[in-house]
């Protein structure tokens, strides 16, 4: 079952960051389904997290997607090579989201490997934000997609992870916030 709206509508995007944690993220596109459960994500606060790129009210024709209504797709490119996928939450004009750094491929693997260029799984085929989006043939021109349709989305397949397999610590990557690369917001699934 795909996750409702009101999954993404509330304001605690921590707390969407951890419940995303054995979900499954999908793709369909061209006819060709793909999909992984999430095991490994980081929120991000938007306008009073120094991290979050809409920090400080920060708008740009990259970031606007940021602002609308939760439930669609955000996704840019990093280093001018990733392209990174980010679950937007929270209500219109609250730029929070999530940011999804790794799933275990479940579906469509021949297609994720060939995607990858691998020819064998292994822990590092989607551990990665960059190998994700790769992997599951998520590009920039993605962005701002609904999650309630049918390229991409996210469904709720009853997967339990106990309190003790996840682990809870700083994101990755973002010494420039300060204090605020620090913070707990990262979420990782022992799978």
């Amino acid at each position: 079952m795909k996750l409702p709206k009101e999954f993404y509508l509330r304001p605690d995007v921590v707390r969407i960051a951890k419940e995303l944690l054995g979900k499954v993220l999908y793709t369909k596109f061209e006819g060709d389904t793909s999909a992984g459960i999430i095991t490994e994500t980081e929120a991000y606060a938007g306008e009073t997290d120094r991290a979050s790129h809409a920090f400080g009210g920060r708008r740009t024709a990259r970031t606007e997607i940021m602002y609308a209504e939760g439930g669609v797709s955000y996704v840019y490119l990093c280093y001018g090579i990733h392209h990174l996928f980010n679950i937007v939450t929270n209500q219109k004009e609250v730029p929070h989201a999530v940011l999804i750094r790794a799933v275990h491929p479940v579906e469509g693997v021949s297609l994720i490997l060939k995607r990858r260029n691998k020819s064998k799984t292994d822990k590092k085929l989607c551990a990665g934000p960059g190998t994700v989006s790769q992997g599951l043939g998520i590009k920039t021109h993605h962005n701002g997609i609904k999650l309630s349709g049918d390229e991409i989305w996210i469904e709720d397949k009853g997967i339990i992870i106990s309190r003790s397999n996840i682990i809870k610590s700083p994101r990755i990557g973002v010494d420039y916030a300060g204090a605020d690369a620090l913070l707990p917001y990262r979420f990782e699934a022992e799978f």
